[in-house]
């Protein structure tokens, strides 16, 4: 079955959700194989913008859904990051150690976060992530103009 990539409009700047992927509501895509494959979604990545450092709170294991993996900076978001499933983290992505900034520049290949194994049943489509991203889209710039004016 081909599934058609879609795009979300983020005023006037795309956000690419491919459509072979499937998606978390921590806006993490997911490539679904023998393992899980995940990465920080377009929409993300726009939002956090240059990503420059990052670390993993734990060693490969088992995993709560949103229980605290690790923590990420960039220049717009400081954030802890959760586990998007339950399942068993079987490998982070060790060149995001010496260059994350592999996420800014290759989100959907060679800047993915970790693989894990788990049941995909939770995640979205990328129709469903759209429509996710559609219905939130008022609350995310509310929260975004809240942080500018309170940094002025």
């Amino acid at each position: 079955m081909r599934c058609d990539d879609l795009v979300f409009m983020m005023g006037k700047f795309p956000a690419k959700l491919p459509g072979n992927l499937r998606y978390a509501r921590n806006h993490l895509w997911c490539q679904v194989g023998d393992r899980l494959r995940f990465g920080f979604t377009a929409y993300a990545i726009r939002l956090m913008q240059d990503v420059y450092f990052l670390e993993w709170h734990l060693s490969p294991g088992p995993v709560e859904m949103l229980q605290e993996i690790g923590f990420i900076e960039s220049s717009k978001a400081n954030s802890a990051l959760f586990a998007p499933l339950t399942g068993t983290i079987t490998q982070f992505n060790q060149a995001l150690m010496n260059d994350p900034s592999l996420i800014n520049v290759d989100g959907y290949g060679e800047g993915w976060l970790f693989e894990m194994e788990a049941s995909p049943g939770l995640l979205m489509t990328a129709e469903q992530y759209q429509r996710y991203l559609d219905e939130n889209w008022e609350k995310t710039q509310a929260l975004i103009k809240g942080k500018i004016n309170a940094e002025d």
